[in-house]
């Protein structure tokens, strides 16, 4: 084997010649470039993107309530009423921190999505963190969201551990470019959180057919809980998704601007979250670089090409070749 693999230089070279964006050039050349500080609270506060999300008629997971002061704590049953699973989550968190998925419940106890079983007053302590600031962004004092509890689509019941998987999007000045689903594992105790061990999987663009996966730095072909293959999964309503993702700079007033999709099993695909700096990782999961695609949209943009013509510009232009 030759030492030249072991060179860093050599390595940072082949990753360039590769197309690889790396986090400096991301930061630099497209997030503060496209996306204009003011704009940036409609990602991160999840209540604020569900409200506009909703005013531009999209589909997205239904707000039960929302708890803001530490004296409602202790409300998340009134909330939630009769329905057996939901969700509570931080209106300002990050890397899926904070976020409590119950997928049953019986008196006083809750069952959550990775097996563990809490009583009211260890979930209303967790609320409390949440209205605490702990999980926020900034460590200010924070708003739980309680909101339906996705079920996933049956596509995905063999390449996933107990949690909800969801379909990241990366669109750059209104045009997806590059895709991914993040699959739960036992590692991500069920969470869709590729820092937590949940598995990525590209997706190629044309035709919405997921390639094999990557967990942590390592390519995967099987699921590792289901040891089911990863790839060949072909996503229904894959133009809808490509097209509503398109639509997020309309709503966001960002360019550079990862969209979090759900396929649930009743409902469809639907609406989970917005970030303004998505993560890197993607271009592992499809094995791909993501900068001959930014300079693809940079030359062809059209600043009049609807949502629908941006996502058909990204499945004739961005199929997977698995170059890296």
């Amino acid at each position: 084997m030759s030492l030249r693999l072991f060179d860093p230089r050599a390595r940072v070279r082949a990753l360039r010649a590769a197309g690889v964006l790396g986090l400096n050039q991301r930061n630099a050349r497209f997030i503060m470039e496209h996306n204009q500080r003011r704009f940036y609270p409609r990602v991160d506060d999840k209540v604020l993107t569900k409200k506009l999300a909703i005013e531009a008629g999209m589909a997205v997971p239904e707000l039960y309530g929302i708890i803001d002061n530490q004296g409602d704590t202790g409300r998340v049953p009134e909330i939630v009423g009769e329905h057996q699973s939901f969700v509570v989550k931080p209106a300002h968190g990050s890397g899926g921190d904070g976020i409590v998925v119950v997928s049953g419940r019986r008196r006083d106890r809750y069952r959550l999505v990775d097996g563990q079983i809490w009583d009211g007053d260890t979930l209303d302590f967790h609320v409390s963190n949440i209205v605490g600031g702990q999980y926020s962004l900034t460590g200010e004092p924070d708003t739980a969201l309680i909101e339906y509890c996705v079920q996933f689509d049956p596509l995905f019941e063999q390449v996933s551990f107990q949690g909800v998987p969801d379909i990241r999007v990366i669109t750059y000045r209104g045009y997806p470019v590059m895709a991914m689903v993040r699959l739960p594992t036992k590692a991500s105790h069920g969470k869709a959180n590729l820092h937590q061990g949940a598995v990525g999987a590209g997706i190629d663009m044309a035709g919405g057919v997921t390639l094999d996966g990557v967990s942590g730095n390592e390519i995967v072909e099987e699921h590792p809980d289901t040891y089911h293959p990863i790839a060949g999964l072909r996503i229904p309503e894959w133009d809808f998704i490509l097209t509503s993702a398109a639509r997020a700079i309309d709503v966001t007033g960002l360019g550079y601007v990862g969209v979090d999709m759900v396929l649930d099993r009743d409902l469809g695909p639907l609406i989970l979250e917005m970030n303004a700096r998505p993560g890197l990782n993607i271009q592992l999961a499809n094995r791909a670089g993501l900068r001959p695609r930014l300079e693809t949209v940079d030359r062809d943009y059209e600043a009049a090409a609807t949502p629908a013509e941006r996502a058909a510009f990204a499945r004739a232009r961005f199929p997977a070749h698995g170059t890296m």
